[in-house]
């Protein structure tokens, strides 16, 4: 653990990492102080020397730290406190008492670490925290929580700086067998003191590069043991004939502290390192997620399932209720849930994923799924004020062909009944059959355009639903004639039906359809000039049969047929100014909504020489059927 990871671990004391190669650095100072004054310093002055330091360590370090440095500061006193300075005499009087103090002081600057770290914490303004990683064990954030806290990590999690219990318990195998079996390895070779300092320098470290520094600390200290026990004479006692072999020991045990501590934060910053660019590839690909369009919260939370696993739902607060408003998963999981904060009405809840959320990938998600919920209730209002909008347009435009088009027919037909009431005159026979087929062909007129807007009117609310069966075309086109002008009795139409013999059925519904030639008969025939003719030819094309509706009008511009189809539209050429014809132009619009209803299509084409011809298609009713089985 590290000093810098914020002030939830400022709290906890200096690290020992940091804290320990300091603190045996400045006993063995205190050591070599002593040993070079030759008994000047007496042994009182040694105690206080190191019950200073000692006090000093156990305050600033984390408490798992103060233990040990403790113990090798009583190692100090009992070993330099007066000449010879190699002997430990463990059972000394000055022993008992160094005991005392040394341990008094220890407790005495956990103690007060602790409380001058509250203090400092309840006065100082550590206001921001820094999250350490999220406590995933079942019991964390239950759903009544609001939100998921940084926790402390586990007691032994957080001694073994994060490492796995597998690598901790190997590094335990390595110090209780390779190193008995490594000092019986030297006992044979009878190597220098130096050479076998090295060599357990090296199994120290390769300790501390399995089970990081806490093992290693073990492994120095049971290290010094042995070498003491085994290597310096006299053999087989904890008592040091040569001073300069105890300056050695308390050296290696010094270096070797630090030598683990370099490996073991070497270690933990590539872990910290691995996790901070699983951190940058879990944000990267978010990023992704969102920029590529899917920037839905269903998204954002189906980009968190997947790279981590388990469920996540985004809850929002409705009155005293937290109502869940999108989620990876449509059914809800039972087991307990992290709830990390969005905003104060958002909610995000995951459960069961593979691995903690870290601080930064929770903060990217939290943020994301807010944007994303805005941007998602904005396109849906943009939707609906898209959907008023053109609703207005339609009413504006229904009531422009009310005040027009509507009263046109109504007017004529007014003024013929008016005309034939009149008591006044006498009209002759023929003079009141002008007037009634005024009056017909007006109500005729009146009946088409009131058809085509309730057509666009169900069009539009969608609610047209059609019947779709085999049907002959050769029985719907002559009743789509009916009421058009210009098709009259037999030979006296104007208006050619050209339907081959053997031509498949179509699966279609026979009065839409019939809606649908009807208003491509009448544009047809109200486009045709004088003396021309106009016609409907119907042909198979694969799976689908063409019905081609052809004139030879003035016809349509290329880059104006695709707006033909839009309700409202009158194209010059096609308008009152120029033919006669008048509108509300909705047929061509009706005509394309009932044929996307049936599966059809319908497109515009210039006629060979001169005028415009419709090309509707509409699937045979054999090949749909085998489509559907």
């Amino acid at each position: 653990m590290s000093a810098a990871a914020g002030p939830g671990r400022r709290r906890r004391g200096l690290s020992a990492p940091l804290a320990l190669p300091a603190g045996f650095g400045a006993l063995l100072l205190a050591g070599a102080v002593a040993a070079g004054s030759d008994g000047a310093l007496s042994s009182g002055w040694v105690l206080v020397l190191v019950a200073v330091i000692v006090t000093v360590g156990s305050m600033v370090a984390e408490p798992a730290a103060a233990p040990v440095l403790g113990v090798i500061g009583w190692l100090t006193v009992i070993g330099f406190a007066h000449p010879p300075y190699a002997q430990l005499q463990l059972a000394s009087r000055l022993a008992g008492q160094a005991a005392l103090v040394v341990g008094g002081c220890t407790v005495g600057g956990i103690v007060t670490g602790a409380l001058v770290r509250r203090l400092a914490a309840s006065v100082t303004l550590w206001i921001v925290e820094v999250p350490g990683e999220l406590d995933d064990s079942p019991d964390a954030g239950q759903a009544g929580g609001s939100a998921v806290t940084p926790v402390r990590p586990r007691r032994l999690a957080y001694l073994f700086g994060g490492i796995g219990v597998r690598r901790v318990l190997l590094a335990g195998a390595l110090l209780a067998g390779g190193l008995p079996l490594l000092t019986l390895a030297l006992a044979r070779l009878h190597l220098g003191l130096g050479d076998d300092l090295l060599i357990y320098l090296a199994a120290v470290v390769a300790v501390a590069v399995v089970g990081g520094f806490w093992p290693a600390v073990l492994a120095a200290i049971a290290a010094s043991l042995l070498v003491n026990w085994f290597f310096t004479p006299p053999l087989h006692t904890l008592t040091i004939a040569d001073g300069k072999s105890l300056l050695a020991l308390l050296l290696f045990v010094t270096v070797a502290v630090t030598v683990s501590s370099v490996v073991h934060l070497a270690a933990l910053r590539a872990r910290q390192a691995a996790r901070s660019t699983e951190e940058a590839e879990d944000l990267l690909a978010l990023a992704q997620t969102v920029l590529g369009g899917r920037d839905t919260p269903a998204a954002v939370l189906e980009h968190l399932t997947a790279s981590r696993g388990g469920r996540a739902s985004l809850l929002e607060r409705a009155g005293e209720a937290w109502v869940r408003v999108a989620g990876s998963d449509p059914e809800p999981g039972g087991q307990a849930a992290q709830r990390a904060p969005v905003r104060p009405d958002l909610v995000l809840e995951a459960s069961g994923q593979r691995r903690p959320l870290s601080p930064r990938l929770l903060t990217g998600l939290t943020t994301q799924l807010a944007a994303a919920l805005d941007r998602d209730r904005l396109r849906t209002q943009a939707a609906q004020a898209e959907a008023l909008a053109e609703g207005n347009r339609m009413r504006t435009a229904l009531l422009a062909a009310v005040s027009h088009d509507l009263r046109t027919p109504l007017a004529s037909i007014k003024a013929s009944v008016s005309t034939l009431r009149q008591t006044d005159v006498q009209w002759t026979a023929n003079d009141e059959a002008a007037l009634l087929a005024t009056i017909e062909a007006s109500a005729d007129r009146l009946d088409a355009l009131i058809g085509n807007l309730l057509d666009m009117s169900r069009l539009t609310t969608g609610s047209l639903q059609p019947f779709l069966r085999p049907t002959a075309i050769d029985e719907v086109a002559p009743m789509a004639l009916r009421g058009l002008d210009g098709a009259g009795p037999a030979g006296g139409t104007q208006l050619e039906l050209a339907v081959p013999e053997g031509l498949p059925l179509v699966l279609t519904d026979p009065g839409l359809l019939e809606r649908v030639l009807a208003n491509l008969f009448a544009n047809a025939l109200a486009y045709s000039p004088a003396g021309s003719r106009a016609g409907m030819r119907a042909s198979r094309v694969g799976d689908s049969v063409l019905l081609e509706v052809i004139d030879h009008g003035r016809g349509v511009p290329d880059e104006a047929k695709p707006r033909m189809f839009e309700p409202f539209q009158r194209l010059d050429g096609r308008g009152a100014d120029r033919s006669g014809v008048t509108g509300v132009g909705l047929g061509l619009a009706v005509v394309k909504g009932f044929l996307d209803t049936m599966g059809g299509t319908v497109e515009a084409a210039d006629t060979p020489g001169g005028g415009l011809t419709m090309r509707v298609t509409l699937p045979c009713a054999l090949a749909a059927a085998s489509v559907t089985a």
